[in-house]
């Protein structure tokens, strides 16, 4: 093979991928924390003996986790417009619908978690004289913690990386600009080789860091 590899004109746009980075973390930022909290209270839903509550919560986490996050992205940007009369921007879109996409898998995620707690947890409280709530914050998550950090940590990452398809609708986040710089130097393969090394480096220390913490976590259990 006779290729002669281009690296250097890459590197010299750094400042175009950097640009994307930066939009990249704050898409994944958003639509994550987002997803965490919004997740808890369907999962809380989808858990409950209320069936309207429980059918509203299953038909939203079934929708959403059983449709491609593709589609769901085009739809609110292409779609939704015609039905509501708002455009959004397409970092709107995006991040709307990697959030609700999130949440869906996060509700269940909680859901898991938190019914993994042994119900003498919860009838114990309930002796003590406990609100739900309280019992909620002080004894069931704790415990539900530990083991909900591995499927937290697949979902975070997951996102990360399908942040990417945002470039679909326009969102200049990293893999937008990495298109725009292939096209424009006409190197695809080490733009995008780049690129892959770049997503490697921001996603595997958040990765770790979960390691660490859990770890930490379930030493302090036993």
């Amino acid at each position: 093979m006779d290729y002669q590899f281009q690296f250097g004109e890459v590197l010299a746009n750094g400042d175009l991928l950097l640009r994307g980075i930066r939009l990249t973390l704050t898409l994944w930022a958003l639509a994550f924390s987002g997803a965490l909290v919004a997740g808890l209270f369907l999962g809380l839903a989808r858990a409950s003996t209320v069936k309207w509550i429980n059918w509203l919560a299953t038909g939203y986490i079934e929708v959403f986790r059983n449709t491609p996050v593709l589609v769901q992205l085009i739809w609110f940007y292409y779609a939704f417009p015609v039905l509501t009369g708002w455009q959004m921007t397409s970092f709107t879109a995006a991040a709307l619908g990697l959030f609700l996409n999130t949440s869906a898998y996060c509700a269940e995620i909680w859901r898991a978690g938190l019914q993994s707690v042994a119900l003498g947890q919860w009838e114990a409280a309930r002796a003590l004289g406990m609100t739900t709530r309280r019992t909620l914050a002080r004894i069931i998550l704790p415990q539900a913690a530990r083991r909900m950090i591995p499927a937290f940590t697949n979902r975070g990452v997951e996102l990360a990386k399908m942040t990417s398809i945002a470039s679909v609708i326009t969102v200049q986040e990293l893999m937008y600009e990495a298109k725009m710089l292939s096209t424009q130097s006409f190197l695809p393969l080490e733009t995008f080789s780049v690129v892959a090394v770049i997503y490697f480096l921001v996603i595997y220390p958040g990765t770790l860091a979960a390691y660490g913490l859990e770890r930490r976590l379930n030493s302090r259990g036993t």
